[in-house]
């Protein structure tokens, strides 16, 4: 079984940093390619740079030339996944349904822990238009941004403890999810501090994938994610098409 996981924005050693994470959960058997878009913004914290990775996601996973059997959108909260649906008959999996969904085994109700607080609407609007949000009890920013969490470790992890923390006493979350892809890792050590169950969106998403492989299940195309109609599409990105 072969997955791509790909990152959502075009800084590799963040590319590298989620590739090795879901690769410590991955099956025997199971290869994980991770990919990194040739457009975009280096991280992604708004609207305007969501919407340049959804197109940045597609343009990189229409250029794999070699078979696989999924794909991890690894952003939380960006736009996209949808379009990847159309395009693709394999499964799709966006880190942010599948944290929020193992999440809900796991408790009552439970909190995400971002980055900063601009990100905060477009994860709540991911929850809501996945059908997820009913038990969320609030997404939390640490302030930091998306490439502090490498250049300073420490810190990130201090200021993600905090707000998990407050969650838990102040919001009364059972549960924690990491709210961005660059924390893939950070949850053993969130958990021991927190003392709740903490799901981190790869590692999530890498065992959903799987699942969904070995029960030869894929996406729905009777109508919402039916393939797009053939049609003539100026300035398209994509340099090689799948069918």
């Amino acid at each position: 079984m072969r997955i791509l996981v790909v990152n959502v924005n075009t800084t590799e050693s963040i590319t590298h940093t989620i590739a090795e994470q879901a690769r410590s959960v991955a099956a025997p058997g199971t290869e994980i390619v991770g990919l990194t878009p040739r457009l975009g913004a280096e991280s992604v914290e708004g609207n305007f740079e969501s919407y340049l990775a959804a197109i940045g996601v597609m343009d990189c996973v229409m250029a794999y030339d070699q078979p696989f059997d999924a794909v991890i959108q690894a952003g939380y909260g960006e736009h996209g996944r949808e379009g990847l649906q159309e395009l693709l008959d394999v499964p799709v999996v966006d880190i942010t349904d599948a944290a929020a969904s193992l999440a809900m085994l796991l408790g009552h109700s439970y909190s995400v822990v971002t980055t900063l607080e601009r990100t905060v609407p477009l994860i709540q609007d991911r929850l809501r238009l996945a059908g997820l949000y009913q038990r969320c009890a609030s997404v939390r920013a640490s302030g930091l941004a998306v490439l502090e969490l490498e250049a300073s470790p420490s810190r990130a992890l201090e200021a993600i403890v905090a707000q998990a923390e407050a969650a838990v006493h102040e919001d009364k979350a059972e549960v924690i999810c990491l709210g961005c892809g660059g924390m893939a890792g950070l949850d053993a050590l969130i958990r021991e501090r927190a003392g709740v169950p903490v799901v981190d969106g790869v590692t999530a998403a890498v065992t959903l994938a799987e699942s969904l492989v070995r029960l030869g299940l894929s996406t729905s195309k009777v109508r919402t994610y039916a393939k797009p109609r053939a049609k003539q599409i100026k300035g398209w990105p994509f340099e090689h098409g799948r069918g």
